[in-house]
């Protein structure tokens, strides 16, 4: 008889091997038994194991797919048709019973995120307002708690990437930020499907910023260090979720506005911008002029017909018009409305790398330097400038003079930049306020966005986006306003 195989005894296997009694393999992070019968493991999931029933066998559990034990984004919400042209930022989905699960671990983690956020998140969530500040720590929980289960989960989705950017090895922290937010973005693009109304118009609103503030922070968490001016492996990954989610707030508001005009959580929140003025008239020097040398020999080289030539010339003049009117007033938050006011084009030659594209992007995380200290914005200058800046070549002597600023701006070492590094007069920034509030706040702004979106609505498919036409057409009209009070100023003024 031949000597009975040693073995090697299970005394770290999961919680719910040792309930069966079964020896576990101790694969991590989820073991084989489990893997087999399509159950949850607490080697992935900790929080579960306290309520696991006591008995030698599970209750049969419908697997949820091989999609939740993998990070990958395949899985998620499709877009809701309202947002089309603007895809919601993805995020792994997780599995689904944190959410659902009644232990004591799950209710503290969500007693601990919404106290977090309202004693703490809320008031990151506006640059310098201390109006917008109350509502996002008062109302909005508010409003959450009459039904809108997307807002609440949002909440604690932004509330627990918070608090990963103080402890980013927490576990449970990265569950609950993964789940929450996942659980947004179902019931989100559920609710969009039905369609906007009177009765959820601030909701989505509210949700859909939120969503904009998690794909932006949740950068913070990625492991891309290709910033090394010295990497050509084109391994930097350019931030479009950031575009996608605040362009996905645009096409909200504009599919909303006849609402939202009227809310006094939603209009306060949009005044607390600063007003969008924009010179694009091409007849005054600007700080980012230089962007826009040679776009004409650009367009008619790459753009094969004249209605592409037209949106693309438009979409660079305006990026360049929205930059150089945040850069003289960059402490108010304006840097931030860059996201959602250019054109889907230009985001459409990001995504191509045209490098007259880059360029102005690294300009305009130049800009976000000074609100590094905002934990949602913290570091995302240097690492983004750095990572454009790898997808040049040093000896390209047309880009790589233009890319000096940010670059000189991103390695500043220090909390206050000086007039002469920037570029500009902080002294100057309130006057320009004052101005600029003089043409109508961003309330304006949108109210003629609105009716002129609206009377593009019949548009033929083969036209334009509209939404990019009208803040073309907005901008330039308002900028012609600003030639015209200038000109007649300096009537006033001259000698006669």
């Amino acid at each position: 008889m031949p000597p009975r195989r040693s073995h090697k005894k299970s005394r770290a296997g999961c919680r719910r091997c040792k309930v069966r009694k079964i020896k576990c393999d101790e694969i991590h992070p989820r073991c084989g038994n489990c893997t087999k019968h399509g159950v949850p493991c607490d080697f992935e999931h900790p929080s579960i194991a306290e309520s696991l029933p006591p008995v030698d066998t599970p209750r049969p559990t419908t697997s949820t797919g091989s999609n939740c034990d993998s990070p990958s984004t395949s899985t998620l919400p499709p877009t809701p048709p309202v947002a089309s042209s603007t895809p919601l930022p993805l995020y792994r989905k997780p599995e689904p019973l944190p959410l659902t699960s009644n232990s004591k671990g799950s209710r503290m983690m969500e007693l601990k995120l919404l106290h977090h956020y309202t004693t703490i998140t809320c008031e990151t969530l506006a640059i310098s307002s201390p109006v917008s500040e109350k509502i996002w720590r008062d109302t909005v929980p508010n409003l959450a708690f009459t039904g809108a289960n997307f807002l609440a989960d949002a909440l604690l989705a932004v509330s627990a990437l918070h608090l990963r950017s103080h402890a980013p090895r927490d576990q449970e922290l990265i569950r609950a930020s993964h789940s929450y937010m996942a659980s947004t973005l179902s019931e989100y693009g559920a609710s969009l499907s039905k369609g906007i109304n009177e009765s959820n118009a601030e909701a989505l609103f509210l949700t859909a910023a939120l969503i904009a503030f998690q794909s932006t922070a949740s950068r913070i968490f990625t492991r891309d260090d290709s910033g090394d001016l010295t990497d050509r492996s084109d391994g930097y990954a350019l931030p479009l979720s950031w575009f996608h989610s605040f362009q996905g707030v645009k096409a909200v508001v504009a599919s909303s506005w006849q609402w939202l005009r009227h809310s006094g959580i939603v209009v306060p929140i949009i005044e607390s911008q600063p007003a969008l003025n924009l010179d694009l008239s091409g007849h005054n020097a600007t700080f980012f002029g230089q962007l826009l040398t040679g776009v004409e020999d650009e367009v008619l080289r790459l753009d094969d017909d004249p209605e592409s030539q037209l949106l693309t010339r438009q979409a660079y003049q305006h990026a360049v018009a929205v930059l150089d009117w945040a850069h003289k007033i960059p402490h108010t938050g304006a840097p931030l409305v860059f996201l959602a006011t250019v054109s889907r084009r230009f985001v459409e030659l990001l995504e191509a790398r045209r490098p007259r594209a880059l360029a102005i992007l690294a300009s305009y995380f130049g800009l976000l330097k000074v609100l590094d200290s905002v934990w949602w914005l913290k570091g995302v200058a240097r690492r983004e400038v750095m990572g454009i800046v790898s997808l040049f070549d040093p000896d390209d002597e047309e880009w790589w003079p233009r890319l000096q600023w940010p670059l000189r701006i991103a390695l500043y070492e220090g909390d206050m930049i000086p007039p002469d590094i920037w570029g500009a007069d902080w002294a100057v920034e309130k006057a320009l306020l004052d101005q600029a509030s003089q043409n109508g706040g961003f309330v304006s702004h949108i109210e003629l966005l609105s009716q002129m979106f609206s009377a593009m609505q019949n548009m033929p498919p083969s036209m334009p986006d509209a939404l990019d036409v009208v803040a073309h057409q907005s901008a330039l009209s308002r900028s012609k306003a600003m030639d015209r009070q200038t000109l007649l100023h300096n009537e006033a003024h001259s000698p006669r």
